[in-house]
């Protein structure tokens, strides 16, 4: 037991505790402007980045990877939130719980890799400007102190880093937003800050059950924001890990992190936070500070609602326009720019599929029905690749016989490909058709294969199928037509 716990939890302890506190630090701004991205309270997601980081210490399935509160699930519960309010919210939040759960039990994580990369880009990317744009939002109709304090902001963002020793010791977007905070204080000056978009936890969470009636009604409002919060934050979740694991040379247990991300969004609904998921960033942040462990995850969690709670007057003052100068960080960092100038390069097929993925989501406001339209897309072409394989070559051994060669997959979208090869109105006694080196993967491949034996035999001719393949003459013997003596002699009656 105790050998156990030292392998999974106290192997690395000075570098979990470390990287744990250094992504709590960043994990308070990031949790603020979701809030205002959301239209809720900052409490809410702080209270759900906290409830997030420490239930999946213990439940998930990716050791040193962070959860919390996400610019993805927030940009999904915007409406819901203005239509219906925070209960409907937390209700959403703890049926996406239940999906997840679901997805894990029954291993859907495998699903996964019906995911392309030209999808993955595009979902990133999508989330990049849909984070922006809220930003721009923000900062419209403010007066010129707020544009001033936000170009200040972005100044010390990029430029601390070029500071040698300080730019690596402290992180760039907490201290600007501790030299804003003390700029507007001191001078006095008037610009929304964190206290004029809701309140801030004075107390540690609680449990309750969301206040809402228990009826068809009620699941038919929340059920499709659940949906979309569960594929949406199983999505995010499983690509952060992949990102994890390539840093770390280990390997995580999706379907243990699907049901780890359930069960943290139940325990989050019940203490009253919004949706969350794996963060990109902070998991990137926590990795490379030297956490390892679900120590540091805990320790994240742990030290930001201890904070959050004891230094909330000081939070309050935070102005508006610090945490948009550190979430348009976080957009730029976030697209993929490489994507950009490789798109001549790469197939075309797949920057389309790249570019339909960001349309439908910024369109939509919607991640997952853009994934959707990717992933339908990359079967499409995917599948008239495969087609474009097929060939069929012919040669005349002796007069009056015939040898056919096929070469590819047949399947619905080569049927047709496969059946112009052949020449019926050649004057032909003996057909063979060799498949040895081809394989019929449905129905309308059987179909065509009848097809083409039918109407050979039709036209007086002996066929014989050379070479056919176990699984393909399982489809044969279940589905064709030509090997039934009866079927035959009324087909080639006609």
């Amino acid at each position: 037991m105790l050998s156990q716990l030292k392998q999974t939890w106290f192997f690395n302890i000075r570098g979990d505790v470390l990287a744990g506190l250094v992504v709590a630090l960043a994990l308070i701004p990031e949790a603020l402007a979701f809030a205002v991205i959301a239209g809720v309270d900052p409490k809410v997601s702080l209270y759900a980045s906290f409830s997030m980081a420490v239930v999946i210490a213990f439940a998930g399935g990716r050791p040193g990877m962070i959860s919390a509160a996400t610019g993805a699930m927030a940009l999904l519960i915007v409406t819901l939130v203005k239509d219906h309010g925070l209960q409907y919210l937390l209700a959403a939040t703890l049926l996406c719980g239940v999906l997840q759960l679901l997805v894990g039990y029954f291993r859907l994580a495998q699903l996964m890799r019906f995911v392309s990369t030209s999808v993955v880009t595009g979902f990133v990317n999508a989330l990049a400007i849909l984070i922006f744009m809220v930003q721009v939002e923000e900062l419209m109709g403010g007066n010129w102190h707020v544009y001033a304090m936000a170009a200040a902001g972005l100044a010390i963002v990029y430029l601390l880093p070029l500071v040698p020793y300080l730019g690596k010791v402290l992180p760039s977007p907490l201290v600007c937003i501790v030299i804003l905070t003390l700029v507007a204080v001191y001078f006095g000056i008037e610009v929304p800050n964190v206290g004029s978009k809701g309140e801030l936890p004075s107390s540690l969470p609680i449990f309750l059950w969301p206040d809402v009636p228990l009826n068809f009604e009620t699941l038919a409002i929340i059920f499709p924001y659940s949906l979309s919060l569960a594929i949406v934050g199983l999505l995010e979740s499983m690509m952060t890990a992949t990102i994890v694991d390539d840093f770390t040379d280990t390997q995580s247990d999706k379907n243990r992190e699907c049901k780890g991300q359930g069960i943290a969004n139940l325990a989050t609904g019940l203490l009253g936070g919004m949706a969350g998921c794996a963060v990109i960033g902070q998991s990137v942040i926590n990795v490379k500070s030297g956490g390892r462990g679900r120590l540091s995850t805990l320790v994240a969690g742990v030290v930001l609602l201890l904070m959050v709670v004891f230094l909330g007057p000081w939070v309050s003052l935070i102005p508006m326009a610090a945490l948009v100068a550190v979430m348009i960080m976080v957009s730029i960092g976030t697209f993929s720019w490489s994507s950009i100038v490789n798109i001549k390069s790469n197939p075309p097929s797949s920057s389309i599929v790249m570019i339909a993925t960001v349309a439908v989501v910024v369109y939509s406001h919607n991640l997952a029905y853009g994934v959707l339209v990717g992933v339908l897309l990359s079967a499409l072409f995917f599948a008239h690749k495969i087609s474009r394989l097929l060939t069929v070559t012919s040669s005349q051994p002796i007069k009056n016989a015939r040898n056919y060669q096929v070469v590819g997959q047949v399947f619905f979208t080569s049927k047709d490909q496969f059946v112009a090869a052949f020449d019926f109105k050649e004057v032909l006694q003996k057909v063979s058709i060799d498949v040895s080196r081809a394989h019929f993967w449905d129905i309308s491949a059987i179909a065509a294969l009848d097809k083409v034996v039918l109407s050979f035999k039709r036209e007086g001719a002996e066929v014989e199928i050379i070479g056919l393949n176990e699984a393909s003459a399982t489809l044969v013997d279940r589905f064709g037509l030509h090997q039934d003596a009866k079927t035959t002699i009324k087909l080639t009656d006609q």
